[in-house]
């Protein structure tokens, strides 16, 4: 059975929609739109527009700025967003450190960082793989060493996205060797700008700055900064996850890039290009995935939201979700042909051999690759969904 949507949340999509078009600024839709390079200023001032409407944390508690919205009003929100090509805001402060901050935080630490994420006026970046410990994140051996009311950070991390730009980094750390690796980490909050920290960029094949290795090297870090009892920071970094788990189907992305491949498929009609029936075909397919993505994402958030028990169905979701961007990214891939190829003009005297669309198809479509792996890789979601449903 579908989900319907009630007059309540007909009404709420119709206010998102209204303060999209008249907030949203033209060009930095845009710019979302094609899948160029977005500022972090102007992140910033589109964070401190929802701010101002109450609407920069839809998934934190009220007493802490959050919304009190339900889980389908927030995937409603997402879509929204998605479809009038608003940038996403920073998953790292709201989606992550600002939850465990709330539920595990001291009312210090509460006071001190979650109105600066709320507006924008601090950055946290996820210090989480290490060369040696990614999938098996337990494995971590970057250590923290008490000295007094202080931790001695020592050790690296890596894939750190956006960590040049990053104010502060949530990081897990060993502080006991003696016991069982996940019984041996905390979580602490440390300054970026910490005497002992040196970031280095680790370069995309098509010359961009993705990620970054973090080295910490006697970093000094006060207690005081520390989310959780030492030695358990395991818990706080499993309980990021929290209702997140059930956002991860991409449905607005999914239509979002659905939206591209049709603007695509038009402008290739109007250079008289003939598109073959059966690409024609692979597309409609593809919308038919998309809708019964989006109607099982809604069923499954609205029996979350009446306390129904949540199994596998998150797996399920993260695993077609994934898997259907890449084929969008596929059919885009066989309508414009070469003209995938990854180019970035935006700051040099080249100019696209297509449509502004086509310049950052390519480059998305190698991104996207990672969403099989990124939160889970696809083989992960298989197991969890043959243990939990097949009883393998």
């Amino acid at each position: 059975m579908n989900y319907q949507l009630t007059i309540e949340e007909s009404e709420f999509k119709l206010e998102v929609e209204s303060f999209l078009a008249s907030a949203l600024s033209p060009d930095l839709a845009d710019k979302v739109k094609k899948g160029a390079p977005i500022s972090k200023r102007e992140l910033a001032n589109w964070t401190r527009l929802l701010n101002q409407k109450g609407w920069s944390a839809p998934n934190w508690p009220v007493e802490y700025g959050g919304t009190g919205w339900h889980l389908v009003q927030r995937h409603i929100f997402d879509s929204c967003c998605r479809a009038a090509h608003a940038p996403p805001l920073s998953g790292f402060g709201f989606n992550m450190v600002g939850p465990a901050i709330i539920k595990y935080g001291s009312e210090e630490q509460k006071k001190e960082f979650l109105p600066k994420i709320q507006n924008a006026d601090l950055w946290f970046c996820q210090g989480y793989s290490e060369p040696q410990a990614g999938s098996d994140l337990a494995g971590i051996m970057t250590s923290a060493t008490r000295s007094g009311d202080d931790y001695i950070v020592n050790g690296s991390k890596i894939w750190t996205s956006s960590a040049e730009e990053a104010d502060w980094i949530f990081c897990l750390v060993r502080t006991n060797s003696d016991v069982q690796k996940q019984k041996g980490i905390s979580f602490l909050l440390i300054d970026m700008q910490s005497p002992g920290i040196t970031v280095k960029p680790l370069m995309a094949f098509n010359g961009k700055r993705l990620w970054n290795q973090v080295f910490f090297e006697d970093v000094r870090v006060s207690t005081g900064q520390r989310l959780g009892e030492e030695d358990y920071g395991w818990t706080v970094a499993k309980s990021l996850l929290g209702d997140e788990r059930l956002m991860v189907s991409r449905v607005a992305e999914n239509k979002r890039i659905f939206g591209n491949l049709l603007e695509v498929l038009a402008s290739q009609e109007d250079r008289g290009q003939e598109v073959p029936e059966s690409f024609r075909r692979e597309i409609s397919e593809l919308e038919l995935r998309i809708e019964a993505l989006e109607a099982t994402s809604l069923r499954i958030l609205g029996k979350a939201d009446l306390g129904g028990q949540i199994g596998a169905e998150p797996s399920m979701l993260k695993l077609k979700g994934s898997e259907l961007v890449q084929s969008q990214d596929e059919m885009l891939f066989k309508l414009i042909d070469y003209l995938a190829i990854p180019m970035d003009t935006s700051n040099s005297d080249r100019q696209s051999a297509g449509p502004e669309l086509y310049e950052y198809i390519g480059s998305g479509r190698y991104h996207h690759r990672g969403y099989t792996i990124a939160g889970g890789s696809s083989e992960v979601q298989h197991n969890i969904i043959a243990k939990q449903v097949l009883g393998l």
